[in-house]
């Protein structure tokens, strides 16, 4: 379960940052509650991921995932520019992500 929750985590913190950049420096009540809501939700399921997952490979694939996701949004939603060092970076964020789950040691238990 507790990757279960860890998705979710992820999944709510990205739709409270997508939030937040839509409450417009919490000027729109809607956008704002979603953006409390989402992050309060993003640390619930995480403290529940933590249970069992070591703090740093969970904050790790947390805010890296996280940190794709938020980007492709911008880009897609937002209609934000990236450059090619933005991209390598998230790349290479990503990448370690998953170096994290499939080599590491660190993530089994």
């Amino acid at each position: 379960m507790h990757w279960v929750y860890l998705g979710i985590a992820i999944v709510a913190e990205v739709c409270g940052s997508a939030a937040l950049k839509a409450s417009d420096g919490f000027t729109r009540f809607g956008p704002s509650a979603l953006a409390i809501i989402g992050f309060g939700l993003a640390l619930y399921f995480l403290s529940l991921s933590l249970r069992t997952l070591p703090l740093g490979v969970a904050y790790a694939i947390w805010a890296g995932v996280g940190t794709a996701l938020i980007a492709t949004i911008s880009v897609l939603v937002f209609r934000q520019c990236i450059d090619p060092a933005g991209v390598l970076g998230i790349a290479l964020i990503v990448s370690g992500v998953i170096v994290i789950n499939l080599v590491s040691n660190v993530a089994q238990h």
